[in-house]
């Protein structure tokens, strides 16, 4: 794998809209939160466009991207919010040039699209953080910031993942594994499966996060990953954030941990969960495709 080359204050990154529109008065905050950071901001195209419910046509978004990891002035490229929409790039990118032009990309949630592709045919560390039209443009708290940092502005390995305190790591099944950390947000990852872009889990360590599902289609988006063999392949699994996955009141429901204990535990696959990474603040940030170790002795998730 390729770890690109850590930013540092001073350099040009890329903002792009992958997705879904970004509001028009988010704009201005958002360039402005990165400036903070001590970046020169490059806005693409997409990030002002509108194409019904994408920020921009899928030429425009995937062009940005192209450009922008072809462009050798600009040192990152950070995806300005999600929503809904990277998955219609997948055709559209010129992956042996991104894989010679290795550089800091960055989002979460609809990203994982695009993160997946990115470790898999390009072999590229990619980090699964905040956006700035999400968070940054508010500010964030120093959790956050702290652990943003350390992966754009660093190569050396995270460590140990602590979460918040008071936030505890916990075991659903007990054991040890190492391998490459894949992954990202539950529904894009299920709706990989039986394309050319579905995620391979062989060896490796399945992160998942997810947000506003009830739980029966919780359940329903990790059976498909059972059934395509994706936890069996895994050599373990780590399950992040699942904000305001709740039922709705009074309905009868069985709870995420009741599902867990149905789905995943006879996998017998090394299993933690509630990492406080996703769709929540405060939240961490980690890099996919770097190499992990899970021990669940003392519920330790190692950056290697």
């Amino acid at each position: 794998m390729i770890r690109p080359k850590p930013l540092k204050k001073g350099d040009k990154i890329g903002l792009i809209g992958t997705s879904s529109p970004t509001s028009q008065d988010r704009i201005e905050p958002s360039i402005k939160a990165m400036e903070e950071l001590g970046f020169k901001v490059i806005l693409g195209e997409s990030t002002r466009a509108y194409h019904g419910f994408l920020s921009g046509s899928d030429e425009l978004r995937a062009k940005d991207i192209n450009n922008m990891f072809e462009d050798k002035s600009i040192k990152g490229i950070f995806a300005i919010r999600g929503g809904y929409g990277a998955t219609r790039l997948l055709d559209m990118l010129d992956y042996d040039m991104i894989k010679k032009n290795p550089k800091v990309f960055a989002g979460y949630s609809d990203v994982t699209a695009l993160h997946n592709v990115f470790n898999e045919k390009c072999k590229l560390i990619t980090f699964h953080t905040p956006m700035a039209s999400t968070e940054f443009y508010k500010g964030v708290d120093d959790y956050t910031m702290n652990y943003f940092k350390q992966n754009i502005f660093s190569d050396k390995p995270l460590g140990i993942l602590k979460n918040p305190i008071s936030q505890e790591i916990k075991t659903l099944v007990s054991g040890k594994a190492n391998g490459k950390l894949v992954g990202g947000n539950l529904s894009l990852i299920a709706s990989s499966m039986g394309t050319p872009y579905e995620l391979d889990t062989k060896g490796n360590i399945l992160f998942l996060e997810e947000v506003d599902e009830y739980p029966y289609r919780i359940d329903r988006l990790l059976l498909q990953l059972k059934q395509c063999g994706k936890f069996k392949d895994a050599a373990g699994i780590i399950f992040g954030a699942l904000t305001n996955c709740e039922p709705k009141e009074g309905e009868n429901n069985l709870t995420l941990i009741e599902i867990f204990e149905e789905l995943i535990k006879p996998e017998n696959k090394p299993t933690m969960y509630n990492l406080i990474c996703g769709h929540c603040i405060p939240t961490m940030s980690i890099p996919l495709g770097a190499k992990v170790k899970i021990n669940t002795e003392n519920n330790e998730i190692l950056v290697l």
